[in-house]
Parts: C-alpha cells; structure tokens; sequence
C-alpha cells in the first residue's frame, strides 16, 4: 500500500527487500533520473523483483518535470493547453507523454491537475491547472487522461476534491476551501466527473479542508470526502493514492506516521511518500504505524485488505498494459508546436517599432521561489534561447533577495547594461508578487519601449510596449517566446 521514493540512480538494496516482501510500487523523482536510456535501465531492474511492480512519476510536463527536471520540459503545462483550448492537442500532448513514459517503463503518472484554478493567487497549482474555468478544466482533463493512457500508461486525476481555490500552499501549511457543497460541486468537482467518464485509473487526494464536506479532518484523511463523496456519490471504484504524505497540511498535526495510518483508515488505498523523506528509515516508520494500527484496532483487517486488494487489482492492470501496449518514443514536436499556439500578445501597440528584435537585447529574469511540486533545478527562461537566436545578447537574474540587497541594483545590472539596446523583461506570476511587479514597474517606468515576456499565470494587465503571454515556463514557451520576439517564430 505504501508508494515510496528513494535515493539514487540505481535500485538501493532495501528497495529490493521490500518488493520481495510484497511491496507493490515506487515513486521515481527527478534524483533518480539521469537521461530516458539511465531510467530504462532503472525500471528494468525494479520489475527484475516483481514483473507487475507499479512504476510511478509525476510527470505534469509543464512547469512540473521530473524525465526533464535537468533540461526542462519539452512540453508546455496545463495552462498552455488551456489556453489554446483544443482537446485534439491536449490528448496529443498527453499521448506523446504517455509514450516516453511507457518506453521508460513507467506505468503510473500522477496527473493530470485537474483542478479549476479559481483563485488567481493559488500558490501551489497555478500555471498546473488548464485554466480559471470548469468546462476548459474539464474538456482537457479527459482530453488528458485519454492521451496517456492510450499510451499504456495509467492517469492519475487530483488534487481531489480541487486546490484550485486555496491561498495556502499544503507543503507547507493546511489550504482551507470555504465555498459551500454546492458551489463545489458547480466548480471543482466537474473536471474529476470528466476524468473518471475517460476512464481513469487514479485519483489523488488533496490535503486541505473542504469544511463543507468535513470541518474536522482534511480530505486526504475524511471518510466523508473519500468514502461518501468520491466513491459513494461519484461511484469512483479505481485506485485512490495520498499526495505526498510528508507534506505539511497533514504532518504539522498528525505527524507522518499519524497521517498515513488516517488516511487509509479515511479510504485512501495508497500512501505516496519519498519527495523529501525518501529512505528506509521513514519506509520502514510508516509500515510499523500501519501494523500497529491493525493491531490495536485503530485500523480494521477489512479496511486494509480492501485497500491492499485494490492496489493488487492495479498492480495487475497497469502491467498488462506495461506488457501490451508497445513502446513508440519516436521524437516529436508536438510540444514546441502547442507552445507555439499558446502565446498570446495582449499589448503591442508600440510593436511595430520594437519587434523583432534585430540586435542583441538584454534581458532581465526576475525568478521567484518556486513551490516545492517545482524542481527548483530546472532551466526556464528567454534569455537562453535568445542568446542562441541573438549572438550577443545579455541577461541576468533577479531574485527578491536581490533586489532587498541593494538599492540601486536595477539601475547597475539592468538599465545601465542596456542602454541603446532593446530591453526584454521576464517575470514569472508577476501578480502574485509585489516585489517582482514594484521592480517591473520601476523598469517600465525609465524604458516604456520594454518587452514584457509573463510566464506565469497572466491576471490581465498588460505592462510593455509588448506583453507577450506563455502560460507556462518550460524550455518549449521559452524557445516559442524567443522564436515571437525574433521574428522567427
């Protein structure tokens, strides 16, 4: 029942014990991954223990990679497809996914996000989530789960019952969803009904409080929401795994061990746990809970042998599948092609005499940190792709910290470098930022003819001579920027 990570780029010995002791399935994290040929090999040697062993990933693509946290995604997110908002593209993208997962030898994608991102400064789902609308969430959702799992590989739809609307990231804290029943059911839950008449396999918890539903325990851990809600009124009866159990929405009050014996007594049949507490260690902590709980009654032998039953039951689907599907990872360009559709220009007045950029510009990249469903180590920007496109051109990064250093550092490292030069501003959710939209300000304010490249969640404004929308920050919507701004595109 348990869904743990691990350490390492090959198979640690205590993984092998464990799936020789029945354990059913592992998480693989960008720390695992090297290149697709090194991850081959990686899941080769897990299902050498157990042929059916349930391989998985969270692979949104988008801003959350983990087969390109090194390089960045070669596909665009959620919001990208959103935003095009054709479901013949979505499914494609998603097909595409599917097959380089299924040739890696991953059977199990945590996703798509099939939350409404109904409050713009959502911190945690953002640019994850196909748009602020229901029926574009949950065209694209289905859209999604029909793409990957053609490919033979199984979706998994969350943040169930919808993050969409939280103001509080769960790594970190518990979101709290104040909309009523009702307005839930009108908003956040479509995009899973849509899902599970796709045909997914998964469903993935979220930790926050729907008080709604259940104003005492968070939906990971309610029965009402899992058991009542989910399978009861939706009649959902594939697998349903935790978020990452560690997370702090659920262990700040529970603790680990505590969370995860509540969330399968709850309804949950898999506990994923390994993104910051990946080792034997907690491994082992979290199976001694679960036993303990069996025995002293805390948890029912028919509760965990539904669960564990219902884990086997997937185990054995996903590698039939694994088996029958045959593996297609032929290159493509279906991603640098939907990054190309999802720009948007949403000012440009001044266009005509600023773009395309014909000599080598400077460029500003004001980066903020990044949620923790983010690799903090994978590329994003314009300036790179730029620079490939316009030998000569200069860039820097600015952080918060940057800024809150010293005074004067927009006039030494950006006004002053590009002077007589265009000027390329980049932010990512400048709106959900006040010290990157103060700084975008100040910039725009001494080069009114600067371009504004947004590569977060755009909020409708649109600051520069040019304001050109990404709806995303993979590598595919910086190259699709920098193909837009060069005239290239």
């Amino acid at each position: 029942m348990l869904q743990p990570g691990f350490v390492g780029t090959t198979v640690p010995d205590w993984v092998r014990r464990a799936i020789a002791d029945g354990l059913t399935s592992v998480v693989l994290f960008g720390r695992n991954i090297v290149d697709p040929e090194q991850v081959a090999r990686l899941t080769a040697e897990l299902r050498a223990e157990n042929r059916d062993l349930v391989i998985a990933i969270d692979e949104e693509a988008g801003d959350v990679t983990r087969l390109e946290a090194w390089t960045g995604a070669s596909r665009p997110g959620n919001l990208a497809l959103g935003a095009v908002d054709d479901v013949e593209l979505t499914e494609s993208v998603a097909r595409d996914i599917g097959r380089e997962l299924h040739a890696a030898g991953i059977s199990l994608n945590y996703a798509p996000s099939a939350d409404v991102n109904s409050n713009p400064l959502n911190p945690v789902i953002g640019a994850r989530s196909f748009g602020a609308r229901t029926d574009v969430v949950a065209r694209h959702t289905a859209a999604w789960v029909r793409g990957l799992q053609s490919a033979g590989v199984a979706a998994c739809a969350k943040h169930f019952p919808g993050h969409g609307d939280t103001s509080v990231d769960s790594h970190h804290g518990l979101p709290r969803v104040s909309a009523s029943a009702e307005e839930i059911a009108a908003v956040a839950l479509p995009p899973f009904v849509a899902a599970m008449e796709a045909g997914v396999r998964v469903v993935m918890t979220a930790h926050l409080l729907a008080s709604a539903y259940d104003p005492e325990l968070p939906a990971t851990l309610s029965p009402r929401i899992l058991v009542d809600l989910l399978r009861g009124e939706l009649g959902f009866d594939g697998l349903v795994v935790t978020d990452g159990i560690e997370m702090r929405a659920v262990t700040d009050r529970y603790g680990i061990d505590g969370a995860t014996v509540r969330a399968v007594t709850g309804g949950a049949d898999a506990v994923c746990v390994g993104g910051e507490h990946a080792g034997e260690a907690t491994f082992d902590q979290l199976t001694g809970a679960l036993v303990g709980a069996v025995l002293d009654g805390t948890l029912s032998e028919a509760r965990l042998g539904e669960a564990a039953a219902r884990v086997g039951e997937f185990a054995a689907w996903s590698g039939s599948r694994t088996r029958a599907v045959t593996a297609d990872a032929v290159a493509s360009d279906i991603g640098l092609v939907a990054a190309r559709r999802a720009l948007r220009v949403v000012s440009g007045r001044a266009g005509e005499t600023v773009l395309p950029l014909v000599g080598a510009p400077h460029v500003v990249e004001l980066s903020p940190t990044m949620n923790l469903a983010v690799d903090g180590q994978t590329p994003w920007g314009v300036a790179a792709p730029l620079s490939d496109l316009l030998p000569g051109t200069t860039s820097v990064r600015l952080t918060e910290a940057d800024l809150a250093d010293s005074g004067d550092l927009l006039d030494r490292k950006v006004l002053d470098p590009a002077v007589a030069r265009s000027l390329v501003v980049v932010v990512r959710d400048a709106a959900r930022h006040g010290w990157m939209s103060a700084a975008m300000a100040r910039l725009l304010g001494s080069r009114p003819d600067a371009v504004v490249v947004e590569m977060g969640v755009p909020n409708g404004a649109a600051p520069g001579a040019v304001h050109l929308i990404t709806h995303g920050a993979t590598r595919v919507s910086g190259l699709a920027a920098a193909e837009f701004l060069t005239g290239r595109g």
